[in-house]
């Protein structure tokens, strides 16, 4: 278990325990909740809560119904429960008077300071785009604050669907209450009154009170717990439209609306559910340097039910099916006259060797198989994808059909497989027929190689048997015509082709500037230097296509530095999925290639991070790389990559070996940089900086999948600006 997983399970620990301990919290009765039409007393709790969760509001009743109000009715008989804005079914944005899906850096930065970034300038101009998730959320709120606006209570409290009432809840609740109620007055002096917030920075929060605080100036987080008066909410109405995060936006109305905080969070949300949020802030606080931990982010995946297999005619969703099953955590092979020999042995006799628990568009599976992987399989589940392609009658209670007309296949999916109906959109993958298998040939010249540790999860198989990956024939959509393209760096560097970074990563100790890509005779130099920014002492060069592209043949002339602690970077790679295929030197020992791929699946935009070793090999070269210029080239094709060197092969790749073949536009990268793993790439050579990875030429061979206004204008925003 690494360092981080360990921090994770203590903590997930901590926070079971502290629900349990609540059982010795005696007081349950809240005296500030009410049904009846009192003076001071809270009426009205309106839960937010997607009509596809109806687990999470039975959750949140049973823990309203822990407490009892003034008169010793249950806190659940005062709920309401609000349908929430999905965000898998916004299909268009809201108005500009509603709702601006953009925020800045400085927005961030205003309410959650940090000391490697100032409001400048830049941080004012660096835009971030709101997710889909966060826009989803925020209109939700707005909608509950019309209705307190135009309701019948003067206060109601307002609940997201994961939260749970801390210990001492109902008692500090009452002292907050009465802190607030001035006994002349009918109902409590505040407009907004936070109940679950995370205090940030310095928000010079004054007692009024003993038990609350009054907010004059941003610094809190989280909008899952508050109480809002009929007053704040119309004056919340009139300060529209929000910008942001609904979290970060309600910090900067707290010079108009009479905000509070309790003098402790009495409502937390809950760390053991897993959260469908995607939060925009978070790339950007990476790309400018500030976040320096990589976290594997894993699917929130429970037991899987199956084997699953499934059937159907041609063009009836078969392929996305495989790739949905992916995204659920089912390692899932696909589209095949058949299964490896060994393979399809395990299956049939429900041995616990197989290296796959999803198989999709198997034409070997007969009738006769389905019913055997049955037999010795109990929690074998079926899924037709055309109703005349029908099971034997003894497995249709096994069965699911899935069709293409059905509107929502994840809804069918999550019921039928027992899991949570995810966040992410459903693929639309046109079908890529049965593919040949065939006989992997060894390639001759291939150099030495040695595998190191890999990332484990659903989308690499680690075989106990001799393995060689799933060798198959063309796969009939991929792309027949290739635009080539060349440069040559003794014209300069075309400003049309090519994006200077100036971002970096968690575990780059460097910052990219374009200061540091340069032109000498016929080469670009890639530079790395002691230089002190805000967020790094190094900066140093990376260049990437503005294109992006799918499958080709990328190839470049260049030379890396022998400098323990550097890595020099030739890699194709994209985010939401994350897939890449590299070559990488390290300084350390540059008579050896680093290659890796990263594989995650789904459509644009799934936000599936998994891993951060991915699947490395090294492989001798039989020179050092760093002596002098040498030709590296990766070729990408649907059903293999291979990685060359002056030509020749020296190492490749199938499918599921031990990944898939990428499979997403990726754009070209090179770069070089400082790893802050030293088992990885060595102690940093300071004494021997500056230095610079030199790159004579280069040329890609492929069909550009991206090239339009917007991928620009989003690269830009992107990258725009280090601080």
């Amino acid at each position: 278990m690494n360092r981080l997983a360990f921090v994770d399970c203590r903590q997930s620990l901590l926070h079971h325990g502290r629900l349990r301990l609540r059982i010795f919290d005696w007081r349950r009765r809240a005296a500030v909740f009410c049904r009846s039409d009192e003076a001071a007393a809270l009426r009205r709790i309106y839960v937010i809560n997607l009509d596809r969760r109806p687990d999470r509001w039975r959750r949140v009743r049973r823990e309203l119904d822990r407490f009892r109000g003034r008169h010793g009715e249950r806190l659940s008989t005062l709920a309401r429960r609000f349908s929430a804005i999905d965000a898998r079914y916004l299909e268009s944005m809201p108005g500009p008077a509603v709702l601006i899906p953009r925020f800045t850096l400085a927005d961030q930065l205003t309410v959650d300071p940090n000391p490697l970034l100032q409001i400048n300038s830049e941080t004012r101009a660096r835009e971030i785009e709101m997710t889909k998730q966060e826009i989803a959320v925020a209109l939700s709120h707005i909608e509950v604050w019309k209705l307190i606006a135009h309701g019948d209570v003067s206060n109601a409290l307002v609940l997201e669907d994961d939260v749970f009432m801390t210990f001492g809840f109902a008692r500090d609740l009452e002292t907050t209450w009465s802190s607030l109620t001035h006994q002349e007055a009918d109902e409590p002096d505040f407009e907004l009154l936070f109940l679950a917030f995370n205090e940030v920075g310095s928000i010079s929060a004054a007692n009024e009170g003993t038990g609350a605080r009054r907010l004059r100036h941003p610094g809190i987080w989280e909008a899952s717990g508050y109480v809002l008066s009929r007053i704040g909410a119309r004056k919340l109405l009139d300060q529209l439209p929000v910008y942001g995060p609904v979290d970060l936006w309600l910090n900067m109305q707290f010079g108009r609306v009479r905000a509070f905080i309790a003098a402790r969070p009495l409502i937390e949300q809950r760390i053991d559910e897993p959260t469908t949020n995607s939060y925009s802030v978070l790339p950007v606080l990476s790309q400018v340097g500030v976040v320096t931990r990589e976290k594997p982010l894993v699917p929130a995946t429970k037991h899987l039910t199956g084997p699953v297999l499934a059937v159907g005619e041609p063009g009836t969703g078969l392929t996305a099916l495989s790739t949905a099953l992916s995204m659920l955590g089912y390692t899932c092979i696909n589209d095949l006259e058949h299964l490896p020999t060994a393979e399809e042995q395990a299956l049939l006799r429900g041995d616990r060797g197989c290296l796959f628990n999803a198989y999709v568009n198997i034409t070997s599976l007969s009738a006769e198989a389905l019913r055997q992987a049955a037999k010795t399989n109990p929690g074998t589940r079926f899924i037709l994808t055309s109703a005349n392609r029908p099971l034997p009658p003894a497995l249709h209670d096994r069965a699911l059909t899935l069709t293409p007309d059905m509107t929502d296949k994840w809804a069918a999916l999550s019921e039928f497989l027992g899991i949570d109906y995810p966040a992410l959109p459903y693929p639309t993958d046109n079908d890529i027929g049965v593919r040949t298998v065939g006989i992997r040939s060894l390639t001759q010249g291939a150099r030495k190689s040695t595998d190191l540790k890999r990332d484990s999860g659903p989308w690499i198989v680690n075989p106990t048997r001799a393995w060689d990956g799933i060798t198959v024939g063309t796969i009939p959509d991929s792309p027949r015509s290739f635009e080539r393209v060349d440069w040559a760096f003794d014209a300069g560097l075309d400003d049309a082709a090519w994006i200077l970074r100036d971002d970096t990563f968690p575990s780059n100790m460097a910052l990219f500037t374009p200061a540091n890509v340069s032109q000498r005779g016929d080469r670009a130099l890639l530079t790395l230097r002691q230089e002190r920014t805000a967020v790094r002492g190094l900066t140093s060069g990376a260049i990437a296509t503005r294109s992006a592209y799918r499958y080709g043949t990328f190839k470049a002339d260049l030379c890396p530095p022998a400098v323990h602690g550097l890595v020099t970077g030739m890699f194709l790679h994209r985010n939401g999925p994350r897939q890449e295929i590299d070559i990488e030197f390290l300084g350390k020992d540059t008579s050896k290639m680093l290659i890796n791929v990263f594989y995650n699946p789904g459509p644009e935009g799934t936000k599936l991070e998994y891993g951060y070793r991915g699947t490395p090999t090294l492989v001798d070269l039989g020179f050092d790389a760093a002596s002098d210029f040498h030709t590296y080239e990766i070729d990408w094709q649907p059903n293999a990559i291979r990685w060359l060197v002056d030509g020749a092969v020296v190492y490749e790749r199938m499918t599921w070996d031990p990944t898939p073949i990428p499979d997403r536009p990726l754009q070209f990268n090179l770069n070089l940089w400082n790893s802050r793993s030293k088992e990885f790439a060595g102690r940093l050579a300071s004494t021997r900086l500056p230095v610079s990875a030199s790159i004579r030429s280069i040329e890609i061979r492929s069909s550009v999948q991206e090239r339009t206004r917007e991928l620009i204008d989003s690269l830009h925003r992107d990258r725009a600006g280090h601080t």
